[in-house]
C-alpha cells in the first residue's frame, strides 16, 4: 500500500480547518505504523544518532582539528552527508566543553556544547557602476545572502548551544538545540511572528534552531527519530552554516526553490542501517502562527534517504501545502492555493580525490502560477587534507518570473512572506544558468576550532534575451570575492 496518498490525506485533513495541530501531529505519527507495513518488520536496537542537519557538499574538506560527537550543535533530519564528506566538527569554545565535560561527568549534560562561529564576505560585481552607487542600483539581484553589489558584509555571528541525543533508558534517547544568528544573513532567516519584528535593521536577529531532539526504538531495529519546534528545512543541498556547503553564494535552486526554516516536527523512520523514511508537518515556510502565518494552513513532507554503498548517499523529498499570503491572493485562493517541492540529490565520492553531488529539482505553485525546473551540479578535487577546489554549474528556469527575485530592502523578504508591501522586484520569465569555481581552505590554527577561507568567482548568464543584471541593462555578470568563516 503507498505511503504518499496517506501523507496527502493527512495534510488535507488538519488544513480543513477544523483539525487542531495536536491532530495532525497525531495523523503524521500514526504514519509510522504504515512504514512498518511497508518496510516490513524489523528488531529493536540501540539508539542511533540523527544526521547532520548540513549536507557538506562536495567541496568541504575534512577538518584537521579533533571531532566532537556525531550528534552536533546543528542538527535537523536531513539528508546524509555526501559519502566521503565528513562533516566539520561544531566550533566549540573549548575551555567552556572542558569545563562542562569534567564537572558534569556522569550526568546527562556531560556533553553539553556551546560553539561560537562568524562569517563576514563581499562578493564584487562586474556591472557598470553610477558615481557614488554600487552597479546602478546597487544590488546583486538574485543573491539573497550577498545582496549588495562591492560591499562587505558581517553575514553571520552564530551561538550554539546543544545537547547530543543520549540514551535516557528503556531505548529512548533525548537531546536539544539552541542556535542563534546575528548578521545580514538573518534577514532571510526569520520566521514570521517570532523574530521577524526584532530588528529592522542590515544586520539582524534570528533564532534560527530551537528543537528538541528524541529517539525512539519503535517499528525497526534502528527505530524513530523525531524532532520538534524550530527547525532547518530538510530539502535541498545546500544550507547555511558557511562550513558545510562548498561555496559563500548559493545557487538559484538553493535560494528560490526550496524552503529555509520551519515551525513543526519531523520524523524519520529507519528502515535498516541504510535506508529511512522521513516525514512531518509544520506552519509553512518561515511562518508560524496566529499573525505570524500568513495563510493559516500547514504543510507536509514525505520523503526518503539512503546510503546503499560506502561512496553513494541519495535523499528525496516530496512537500506539499498553502504557501502564498492571504493578503496577496485572498483568503479562499491562499487557502486552497498548494505549492508542490520536489527535490532529488545525490552524492558520489569516486576516489579519495574527487566528489560529485547532483540535485534535480521542480516547484510548482498553483496561487502564483509558476513553475521552476532545475538542475545543479557540483564537483570537489580534494588536493590536500586543508585545501579543495570546488566547481559548480546550475540551469534553472522560472516560467513566468514570480520565483527569483530581489528583496532590497531590510525587512523586504520577510513582508513579502507575509504578502505585506514590499520593494522586492523581478525579471520575467526567465532561463539563469551560473557556474562558480573557488578554493576552500582550512589552515591549522592554535585555539581556533576552525578557520576557512573561500575565494570565489561566478559568471551568471540569462540564456533566453532576458536582461535581468545591472538594473536590467545587461544579459551577463560576473561575481568576484569571497568569505572568511572562524569558530571557536
Amino acid at each position: 500500500m503507498p505511503l504518499a496518498p496517506h501523507i496527502a490525506k493527512a495534510v488535507s485533513l488538519v488544513q480543513g480547518g477544523r483539525g487542531s495541530w495536536l491532530a495532525g501531529g497525531a495523523l503524521v505519527a500514526l504514519l509510522a505504523g504504515l512504514t512498518l507495513k511497508e518496510a516490513g518488520s524489523a528488531q529493536a536496537a540501540p539508539a542511533q544518532p540523527l544526521p547532520s542537519d548540513s549536507q557538506a557538499v562536495a567541496g568541504a574538506p575534512t577538518n584537521p582539528s579533533p571531532k566532537v560527537p556525531a550528534t552536533t550543535a546543528t542538527e535537523t533530519l536531513a539528508s546524509p552527508a555526501p559519502a566521503g564528506m565528513a562533516p566539520t566538527p561544531t566550533a566549540g569554545m573549548t575551555d567552556i566543553n572542558s569545563w562542562v565535560a569534567r564537572n558534569l561527568q556522569g550526568t546527562w549534560f556531560h556533553d553539553l556544547q556551546l560553539g561560537l562561529l562568524a562569517e563576514a564576505g563581499d562578493m564584487f560585481n562586474s556591472g557598470p557602476s553610477h558615481a557614488g552607487a554600487r552597479n546602478h542600483n546597487g544590488q546583486n539581484f538574485g543573491q539573497l545572502l550577498s545582496p549588495y553589489a562591492n560591499e562587505p558584509m558581517l553575514n553571520q555571528l552564530v551561538l550554539n548551544l546543544s545537547k547530543p541525543v543520549d540514551d535516557v533508558g528503556g531505548g529512548y534517547g533525548l537531546g536539544f538545540t539552541i542556535q542563534a544568528l546575528y548578521g545580514s544573513d538573518a534577514r532571510i532567516y526569520q520566521i514570521a511572528g517570532i523574530d521577524d519584528r526584532i530588528m529592522n535593521t542590515q544586520n539582524a536577529f534570528a533564532l534560527t534552531q530551537a528543537h528538541l531532539d528524541v529517539h525512539m526504538p519503535w517499528l525497526s531495529k534502528e527505530g524513530l527519530d523525531g524532532q520538534m519546534g524550530i527547525l532547518m528545512a530538510p530539502m535541498g543541498v545546500e544550507v547555511l552554516d558557511p562550513t558545510q556547503r562548498a561555496f559563500y553564494t548559493l545557487a538559484n535552486t538553493s535560494e528560490f526553490s526550496v524552503p529555509f526554516e520551519h515551525v513543526g516536527l519531523y520524523f524519520q523512520q529507519h528502515i535498516n542501517s541504510h535506508y529511512q523514511i522521513m516525514y512531518g508537518l509544520d506552519a509553512g515556510n518561515q511562518v508560524s502562527f496566529g499573525r505570524g502565518n500568513n495563510n493559516g494552513r500547514p504543510d507536509g513532507y514525505f520523503g526518503f534517504s539512503g546510503t546503499p554503498s560506502d561512496t553513494v548517499t541519495f535523499t528525496g523529498l516530496f512537500r506539499v501545502g498553502p504557501e502564498d499570503a492571504w493578503r496577496a491572493l485572498g483568503r479562499h485562493q491562499a487557502h486552497d492555493a498548494q505549492r508542490y517541492w520536489y527535490d532529488l540529490n545525490a552524492s558520489w565520492k569516486a576516489n579519495s580525490q574527487w566528489t560529485f553531488t547532483g540535485e534535480l529539482n521542480h516547484v510548482y505553485d498553483e496561487g502564483l502560477h509558476d513553475n521552476s525546473w532545475s538542475a545543479v551540479a557540483w564537483a570537489a578535487y580534494h588536493f590536500t587534507p586543508t585545501v579543495t577546489f570546488n566547481a559548480r554549474g546550475e540551469v534553472y528556469r522560472d516560467q513566468n518570473g514570480a520565483l527569483v527575485a530581489q528583496y532590497p530592502g531590510n525587512t523586504s523578504y520577510m513582508r513579502a512572506i507575509l504578502g505585506l508591501p514590499n520593494n522586492s522586484y523581478g525579471n520575467g520569465a526567465t532561463t539563469y544558468g551560473d557556474l562558480s569555481f573557488n578554493m576552500v581552505w582550512r589552515p591549522t590554527v592554535p585555539h581556533v576550532a576552525i578557520l576557512q577561507l573561500r575565494p570565489e568567482i561566478r559568471f551568471d548568464r540569462a540564456l533566453n534575451n532576458t536582461r535581468p543584471f545591472a538594473d536590467f541593462t545587461h544579459r551577463d555578470r560576473i561575481l568576484v570575492g569571497g568569505d572568511v568563516t572562524v569558530g571557536f
